[in-house]
């Protein structure tokens, strides 16, 4: 067996079968479920049982995570004390590649009690759970794409990309933003980049390296010294933002200056007109700007461009924001 193509080849059984459930979805099905949860005023449902029940979980997991109130309800759980998460408010999606799934179907006659309304993903459009459904979407896969024709991966391939497809609906009709996004990721990789601005980690108050233009470059070595970030910022006569000395500079000044190099003053040596950003600006935008110039540092300016903290590369590495 060649495992290389057998894996290509199960890749594009799986991408086909997704093709194959969008073009024979219903439009007035689709347009149905959409409307349900978009209406909901409670929560969403998801149940399932198995690995229809993981893939339940994941979109339940999606929905939560772009503003969609949703909850995973185990279907076997229910039956044993968990339908009482279930409100006459909410909306179930429930997933099921035959339909017929015992414990799916038991807790059917309580969803229908409450009035609740079913979204069925389902491949069985003649089961118990289509029949109880107030919407099916069709999810049907040829017995032939699962191996040894029972073995659920084309079906749970199909049933995740629907739920995220009904997911991506809600999150636009909603206008979700990266904003949004932040306030519900505000931990790990994420949140960092969506949620930490520069003020959250600049250099500020007596660790802002700072010196006037007409400083000598003595007391420019000084201060770059002293405050251990490898630059210093160099302002004018009004206090605004002209200049910036760095290590770097020092070694090219150096170069041609040689002893006579603290003889001359900041803005002699300096590197003028820097790129900036404020406070306010996303640590994310920051990182983004650095890569782009090839540079290690910024300095953080006010509206009136007056310096009011220093971004290190190392800064942003700390945060986790790369």
């Amino acid at each position: 067996m060649n495992i290389y193509s057998t894996i290509l080849e199960e890749l594009k059984l799986e991408a086909s079968a997704i093709l194959r459930v969008a073009e024979q979805l219903d439009q007035d099905s689709v347009n149905q479920a959409f409307e349900l949860l978009s209406a909901c005023k409670g929560k969403v449902v998801l149940t399932g049982m198995g690995k229809a029940g993981i893939i339940a979980r994941k979109i339940s997991a999606t929905l939560a995570s772009t503003g969609t109130s949703s909850i995973f309800l185990h279907a076997a759980e229910g039956i044993h004390g968990d339908l009482g998460m279930i409100d006459p408010a909410d909306v179930v999606i429930a997933v099921s590649n035959s339909g017929n799934t015992q414990e799916l179907v038991s807790i059917i006659p309580f969803i229908k009690f409450l009035k609740v309304p079913i979204i069925a993903l389902t491949g069985g459009l003649d089961s118990l759970l289509a029949q109880n459904a107030e919407v099916v979407l069709n999810c049907q896969v040829p017995e032939e794409y699962e191996p040894l024709g029972l073995v659920p991966t084309a079906s749970t391939t199909v049933a995740l990309a629907v739920g995220d497809a009904l997911s991506v609906a809600l999150l636009r009709h909603k206008n979700f933003q990266l904003k949004d996004f932040a306030r519900f990721h505000p931990g790990g990789t994420i949140g960092r980049k969506l949620l930490l601005t520069v003020s959250d980690l600049m250099h500020t108050g007596n660790e802002l390296p700072l010196v006037s233009c007409d400083a000598s470059m003595a007391s420019v070595i000084l201060e770059m010294t002293s405050k251990k970030l490898g630059c210093t910022a160099v302002v004018d006569n009004n206090n605004r933002l002209c200049g910036m000395v760095t290590d770097g500079d020092l070694r090219r000044q150096l170069q041609t200056k040689a002893n006579e190099l603290l003889s001359f003053t900041a803005k002699e040596c300096m590197t003028p007109d820097p790129k900036s950003l404020t406070p306010e600006e996303l640590a994310i935008n920051a990182l983004n700007l650095m890569e782009h110039h090839k540079i290690t540092m910024l300095p953080v300016v006010d509206a009136d461009a007056t310096p009011v903290g220093m971004l290190h590369m190392h800064d942003l590495i700390r945060a986790g924001v790369i």
